[in-house]
């Protein structure tokens, strides 16, 4: 499992963030003080707290450079 920090700050962001890792078939956890949501879900994102930066923690260390590559928009 890897973690990086990422800014979701507009609903636009949200969207296209949560567009890109679709295409993915494992799972992505937000992670914002006590509360883990899973990253695909838009409605769980909008619960969050999306003025400050959220923890995303990827489950797969295979495709990890594809991965990267797909949520740099997002990274802080």
């Amino acid at each position: 499992m890897k973690t990086v920090q990422i800014s979701l700050n507009s609903i636009d962001k949200v969207k296209s963030f949560v567009n890109a890792i679709a295409q993915f078939d494992f799972d992505f956890d937000l992670v914002s003080g006590r509360y883990v949501i899973d990253a695909k879900s838009i409605m769980g994102i909008f619960s969050l707290d999306l003025s400050k930066p959220i923890e995303l923690a990827i489950h797969n260390e295979s495709n990890i450079d594809d991965i990267m590559e797909v949520i740099k928009p997002y990274l802080v």
